[in-house]
């Protein structure tokens, strides 16, 4: 979730490798929680939500994605999974693999893991992905002559991926901002820095942006990651023009951990920002 604080109104935003934490929602699913973090030891649940008004179908499996300089993730066919992304897929069990729902009747996915004795120690991830699976096509009616012509019926289809992590072993990491910037978009004004990693694990939590003398923040966003097959990413946040401007000059960003784990600092630092 990206916020906008100090006159600019209230805003959420979809920003690479950015999610909210509590729920996700796409079409009419609603998935809590959104990131999953196993030891290896017992398992957990995720709840899906058919938020629309028809019951609706959806499938559940596992996928490959690797995150990228710039902080998206890209999606890897399973035979080019490497031996750490296959190991993940292999440890990781779920129950049941399709569900259909009624409006606004929730539904329980059991997820388990497996660690095989003498894995290695580390961080193993993959993704599940919860995705609707359309109504059959209507059949035609044989009392309707054939027009002669071709007619293409496009059905979206939604789906929601949540990375599913297991950590083996004793693990650590740190992370440290880099200079910020107000940079130019495609989409748009973006508040952007680097955000570098170091160590065996990923790290995730939330970005605060703050200006000195200032009680409220002036941007916040929540979710922020850097997967372990990466050292470092790009983070941009899609801000607005009046707010772009507001942010350049002296500010602190603070980068610490989600809140559901005691919000602590990973990494402070005062930039100008320019």
């Amino acid at each position: 979730m990206l916020r906008f604080f100090k006159g600019f109104g209230l805003f959420s935003a979809a920003v690479l490798g950015m999610a909210p934490p509590s729920a996700q929602a796409a079409g009419d699913l609603l998935v809590a929680p959104t990131r999953l973090v196993l030891d290896g030891s017992r398992g957990t649940e995720v709840v899906l939500n058919n938020i629309g008004s028809v019951p609706a179908t959806y499938r559940i499996s596992l996928e490959v994605k690797r995150m990228t300089a710039l902080g998206g993730l890209d999606e890897i066919d399973e035979a080019d999974a490497d031996a750490t992304e296959r190991a993940a897929l292999d440890m990781i069990s779920f129950s049941p693999r399709r569900v259909t729902l009624p409006p606004n009747q929730p539904q329980v996915i059991r997820v388990g893991v497996r660690v095989p004795e003498g894995t290695a120690a580390g961080e193993y991830r993959a993704h599940m992905l919860f995705r609707a699976v359309p109504d059959a096509a209507p059949a035609a009616d044989p009392a309707k002559p054939a027009s002669g012509g071709v007619s293409i019926a496009l059905t979206p289809i939604y789906g929601i991926t949540i990375p599913v992590i297991v950590r083996v072993g004793d693990l650590g990491a740190t992370a440290s901002i880099g200079e910020a910037r107000v940079e130019q978009t495609p989409d748009g004004p973006a508040f952007a820095f680097d955000l570098t990693r170091s160590g065996n694990r990923s790290v995730y939590g939330d970005i605060e942006v703050t200006r000195p003398g200032m009680a409220e923040p002036l941007l916040l966003a929540r979710g922020i990651a850097v997967y372990p097959e990466i050292d470092a990413r790009k983070v941009s946040l899609r801000v607005p023009p009046e707010l772009a401007e507001a942010l350049k000059g002296p500010v602190r960003i603070r980068y610490s951990e989600d809140r559901d784990v005691g919000g602590g600092t990973i990494d402070e630092a005062d930039r100008v920002v320019r």
